[in-house]
């Protein structure tokens, strides 16, 4: 019997951002319910976010490429000739696995979220982003461009990473070392807005956050309407860092027919 490709694609998809998020997600929510610090810090964050890129990557990529971002997805549909009809079917399975991963850190976390946060109020930022991590002092506009340069560089060195002609890591390594670009870009670019660069990393959580209690979900920390930004800001940056590396970089790599492809399906060449 002929498999369903299009079907196990989305199904890597919603798994890949599922084990994304469950990493992701859980270890903000360890942290933030254990705030003497003994269970975790930023740099724990930082690094539990790349290890679910990692693992994602690896859960998603031979089927489906490994997006598990909708940023990637529509920036290698712009750029890449990744074909548009399978863009809303891939967001839509990111945007799912997202919301069934938060979900699942919602419900395992609720007594301590309980003892911290009976209100549902303070605890927001375990599941979305916030201008300034929920501290007054960054403006919409400074989250907004953090977001766009964020994505640009996330998007700007997957690029490199993937493409076939320049020296892209082998023995199947693209996501280990993409997995590291995040947790720098954790460490570098996390003040400002929290470094969703991904929408499906922030709306699935967020509309998961709402469903299970949280009313404020939609709104920052001063009750100015937010959720858009953390899709609209990743979408933009991720356009100008592909847009970047493919017309500064790659249209001057030589051709090189004997250069191995990296595992993935849908990568730039």
């Amino acid at each position: 019997m002929a498999k369903n490709s299009m079907m196990g694609e989305l199904w890597a998809e919603f798994f890949g951002t599922m084990i994304l998020i469950l990493f992701g997600v859980g270890v903000v929510a360890q942290v933030v319910t254990t705030p003497d610090g003994s269970l975790g810090d930023h740099d724990s964050i930082a690094w539990a976010w790349g290890i679910g890129v990692i693992l994602g990557i690896y859960v998603s990529g031979r089927l489906s490429g490994g997006h598990i971002n909708p940023a990637v997805t529509i920036a290698f549909a712009v750029f890449e000739g990744f074909p548009w009809r399978k863009v809303g079917p891939y967001i839509l399975a990111q945007t799912a696995g997202a919301f069934v991963a938060a979900l699942i850190v919602r419900f395992v976390y609720a007594d301590l979220i309980f003892k911290i946060d009976p209100n549902h109020t303070d605890t927001q930022g375990i599941f979305s982003t916030l201008p300034g991590n929920g501290v007054d002092g960054v403006s919409i506009g400074t989250a907004f461009f953090d977001q766009i340069v964020g994505t640009a560089i996330l998007l700007f060195v997957v690029c490199a990473l993937v493409h076939a002609r320049n020296n892209p890591p082998l023995s199947n390594l693209a996501p280990v070392v993409i997995g590291l670009l995040v947790v720098g870009i954790g460490m570098a670019w996390g003040a400002n807005a929290g470094y969703a660069i991904n929408p499906a990393r922030d709306f699935g959580p967020r509309l998961a956050s709402f469903v299970t209690g949280y009313s404020t979900a939609w709104v920052d920390q001063n009750g100015i309407v937010y959720f858009w930004l953390p899709i609209v800001a990743p979408i933009i940056g991720g356009l100008i860092g592909t847009a970047a590396f493919k017309y500064l970089i790659a249209r001057y790599i030589p051709e090189d027919e004997t250069t191995p492809t990296p595992v993935g399906r849908d990568v730039p060449q």
